[in-house]
């Protein structure tokens, strides 16, 4: 609608002898309660014309329509001049533009972004709060891509700590050699079987040395439990061979265990990180702090940036005795990144718990006068519940990921058996719609609300054939396939010529349109959520068109024939690429 900004300019130039700048002009989509299809918002322009807007909205108006051919109608409502235009004009668009293969594909931009998701322990197995951390990094992932960009995906994982070493040991006391081939268990879940151990043995120690006199605190660390897994953690960090091995072992039974859930999610990585490589990084930046004299040394040899002046506190970068912090890795590894990539953008997911972290992480390599810092970004996402309260992972009462996975795939079977609509469909051909039905459910439900938002997961609303889900846009998908295979249909321009297109078909051009813009504001947002609601209104578009056309199948003329199929086509190929970037895979028969 560049032709609309184009000829205002020429209106008031013309009609007020002024000329004014291309921003000076707002339009915007006409409410659906008024007559027309575009909007100009005519108050700024009330101050060149000395008039009222109504008086400047009807002269505008008056010149719109007799100078342009394109523009065929207008009305006033108060300060805005709603605009009718030319039924040719969206024809001619939907045809030489929105047809086009090339129709929302956005040529490399030569920038390069590194987005960092997952970052799991390998301790237990991945739970919901990592399904959305999960889904929310490959969707942000794709959706620049999509964009432009040279997109790498990275998890850093975190195999080293005193949280490793809780498993690790309750394995030794309690294992009996229990490995995943000999228990039936997932790597993961068998490893964070023990973690589980560990943690209700340790209370039993806590509780007492409680009757015995100790405080909870005092408790807490002087069990034998912790003392035992402090000592493993200073084995491994001196290497010794037999800690080392078990962690290998153990740590390679947790791997094999989060591929099956990634592959299951449908996510992947470009490269992994591994903290037990990266957590000494970090302190040749705090040296290199020192001298700049951006950190500061107390008297005890710790090391600290003052960072009061910014509205934050004094942070520790270095302990007394010598010891990192996780800031200082972070700092070495943010480096490390940068050093391996060069990219001009680094995206970390990460939930909001950690928000005051990466506030002080990004200005410290500001303050440092790291010239990348400035493309750090914290994509803080909300924490996921159910609709039976919170995820506690050390009580062993996590929602599963591989789970909620099964289960999704469970309740998709059970719905599309209700409907009864799969009954010529191959045993195989079944499974691998339960399992695109309910990941595109749980997916969808997901990635519909903005990352910064907490939500309710209910896994029985995500799965709906109706509403806003992933099952209805899947649906929709499939409905289009089966219409233009009943149509046989074969790809042809229809003639700009006919007339006749109806007030939805006219929207149907009008959102079809609007598909590169949406993800290019999905993708600057850091955010899925509006792509999605516009992949639903789309569905939801087209099922209106559906119903209130004339059957398309049996429709006789040619054009107008071609048309409505090209306009189906094009709205399952927009669903399609839209729900790829999201992760999830469109039916063609459902």
């Amino acid at each position: 609608m560049n032709f609309i900004i184009t000829a205002t300019l020429d209106a008031i130039k013309q009609l007020y002898n002024e000329e004014v700048a291309e921003s000076a002009i707002n339009i915007q989509e006409t409410r659906k309660e008024f007559e027309g299809q575009v909007t100009i918002v005519v108050f700024p322009i009330t101050k060149i014309s000395k008039k009222s807007p109504e008086q400047t909205a009807q002269a505008l108006g008056e010149y719109l329509v007799e100078n342009v051919d394109k523009v065929t109608a207008f009305n006033v409502v108060k300060g805005f001049l709603n605009l009718s235009i030319a039924e040719s004009y969206f024809l001619n668009q939907f045809n030489q533009e929105i047809l086009s293969p090339e129709f929302g594909v956005f040529a490399p931009n030569g920038k390069k972004v590194m987005v960092e998701y997952s970052s799991p322990n390998t301790n237990k197995p991945l739970h919901l709060g990592h399904v959305r951390n999960n889904l929310l990094g490959y969707s942000v992932a794709e959706l620049l891509k999509a964009y432009g960009y040279d997109v790498t995906k990275v998890n850093l994982v975190n195999d080293r700590g005193i949280h490793i070493c809780k498993s690790m040991l309750a394995w030794q006391k309690w294992g009996n050699g229990e490995t995943p081939e000999s228990s039936g268990l997932k790597g993961d879940h068998l490893v964070g079987k023990y973690y589980v151990i560990f943690d209700k043995e340790y209370k039993k120690e806590i509780e007492v040395l409680k009757a015995g006199g100790q405080t909870e605190e005092e408790a807490k660390k002087n069990a034998p439990l912790i003392k035992e897994a402090q000592i493993m953690l200073q084995q491994w960090e001196a290497g010794d061979e037999a800690v080392v091995s078990l962690w290998k072992t153990m740590n390679g039974w947790v791997y094999d265990g989060f591929a099956v859930t990634y592959n299951n999610l449908g996510v992947d990585f470009d490269k992994f990180y591994y903290e037990s490589n990266t957590y000494l990084l970090g302190k040749d930046t705090v040296d290199e702090g020192l001298e700049k004299g951006v950190f500061f040394k107390k008297e005890d040899g710790s090391v600290w940036i003052d960072l009061t002046a910014d509205g934050l506190d004094q942070k520790l970068v270095l302990r007394a005795d010598g010891t990192s912090v996780y800031i200082t890795q972070d700092l070495g590894t943010a480096k490390m990144k940068f050093d391996d990539f060069g990219m001009e953008e680094s995206i970390y997911v990460v939930g909001n718990e950690q928000d005051y972290h990466f506030k002080v992480l990004f200005l410290i390599l500001e303050k440092l006068g790291k010239s990348w810092a400035k493309g750090l970004y914290h994509l803080s996402y909300g924490m996921v519940d159910l609709p039976n309260g919170k995820m506690k992972s050390r009580e062993g009462t996590v929602v599963d990921a591989d789970e909620l996975i099964a289960d999704m795939i469970d309740t998709a079977q059970e719905k599309t058996e209700d409907l009864g609509k799969i009954n010529d469909f191959s045993e195989a051909e079944k499974a691998e719609l339960y399992k695109n039905i309910g990941l595109g459910a749980l997916k969808y439900f997901l990635l519909k609300v903005e990352p910064k938002k907490r939500l309710l997961f209910d896994p029985n609303e995500s799965i709906d054939f109706q509403g806003n889900t992933g099952p209805f846009i899947q649906y929709t998908h499939a409905r289009i396939k089966s219409l233009l295979g009943k149509a046989g249909y074969q790809f042809a321009v229809s003639s700009d010529q006919f007339s006749g297109i109806s007030e939805v078909e006219l929207e149907m051009i009008m959102l079809l349109a609007k598909y590169p813009s949406e993800v290019e504001i999905a993708a600057k947002a850091h955010s899925p959520a509006s792509l999605a609601n516009y992949l639903y209104e789309l569905a939801k578009l087209f099922n209106k068109f559906y119903h209130e056309v004339p059957p398309i199948v049996k429709t006789e003329e040619g054009d107008a024939k071609q048309f409505r199929l090209n306009l189906s086509k094009k709205t399952a190929d927009i669903i399609h690429a839209g729900m790829l970037i999201l992760g999830i895979t469109s039916p063609e028969r459902m």
